[in-house]
């Protein structure tokens, strides 16, 4: 199978400064696009490594084309104005990935409520203002690509429930992910007439990255982040009448359908996923139907 082409797509990736939105700005990159990177880190790393300049410059040593944009999304002003923003630093609009955020888990019973608001800040309310500013864009093109991360702990825990279910605190971060597969699933039947694909994209597992090592268990198997990359540019090529509504997992997906996965750059084929005994049972492969 030859390798999806996105050539002439303008894409825009937030959380790209690390982790998962690097990795995803990068394959998309490979694949022709012009990718708008978005965090709030440009050339000096917060709490965690990366930078806007270092995803940046890998993409430029690959070959592909991408532009730093410095926006916090927890700042109203930067969330209101970042796609009109991205439209004017490179020309348009028609991808948009929204992979920023950084989780914070608690139980339910003591959690700060400022921790609630910004979770529910990050993963529900960002992308909804992003979807509304991104599809007025998208429709002046013809169409366009929405995916949103999502989490396998938006699936409900298994029975007998284990530690992690019973004290690892994610329960308010897995609703909120919940509501996001939910909503994506909802908005790719409201712009299929627009040509708009919607779908949700998520680990089968886990990803350890730079924001995720600290909540991710030390022993741990954690896949390779190149697989969430490869399913998120499967997701962002296919008209929307062939590939909408999806929850796509990263191990899940490209065996499902039988797609190649590459290196971050494309130019190296990766082994295909395996997926592990430990994986949550009711994940469906093919990405329809949670």
């Amino acid at each position: 199978m030859t390798q999806p082409r996105i050539d002439g797509r303008i894409a825009l990736v937030t959380g790209a400064s690390r982790g998962i939105g690097r990795a995803i700005a990068q394959r998309l990159a490979a694949a022709g696009a012009t990718v708008v990177v978005t965090a709030r880190t440009l050339e000096t790393a917060g709490a965690y490594a990366g930078t806007l300049k270092e995803t940046v410059a890998l993409i430029e040593a690959a070959g592909g084309r991408a532009l730093p944009l410095v926006a916090d999304l927890e700042n109203p002003v930067d969330l209101a104005g970042i796609v009109g923003r991205a439209v004017a630093l490179a020309g348009g609009l028609d991808i948009l990935v929204h992979s920023g955020g950084k989780a914070s888990y608690g139980p339910v019973a003591t959690m700060p409520g400022e921790m609630f608001e910004n979770t529910l800040g990050h993963y529900l309310r960002a992308p909804f203002y992003l979807v509304q500013q991104a599809v007025p864009e998208m429709r002046k093109r013809g169409g366009g690509w929405i995916v949103t991360l999502g989490s396998v702990t938006a699936l409900p825990p298994g029975r007998p429930y284990d530690d992690w279910a019973k004290h690892g605190g994610a329960t308010v971060y897995a609703a909120i992910k919940a509501a996001v597969h939910r909503m994506n699933q909802g908005l790719a039947a409201e712009l299929l007439a627009d040509n708009i694909a919607v779908n949700t994209l998520s680990p089968s597992t886990a990803i350890r990255t730079p924001g995720a090592s600290d909540i991710i268990p030390e022993n741990y198997p954690s896949e390779r982040i190149e697989y969430i990359a490869e399913t998120a540019l499967a997701l962002c090529h296919l008209p929307a009448a062939q590939r909408t509504g999806l929850t796509a997992y990263s191990l899940h997906f490209p065996l499902a359908h039988n797609l190649p996965v590459y290196s971050l750059d494309g130019r190296e084929q990766l082994p295909a996923p395996e997926i592990p005994a430990y994986a949550h049972p009711a994940i469906v492969g093919s990405g329809e139907g949670n």
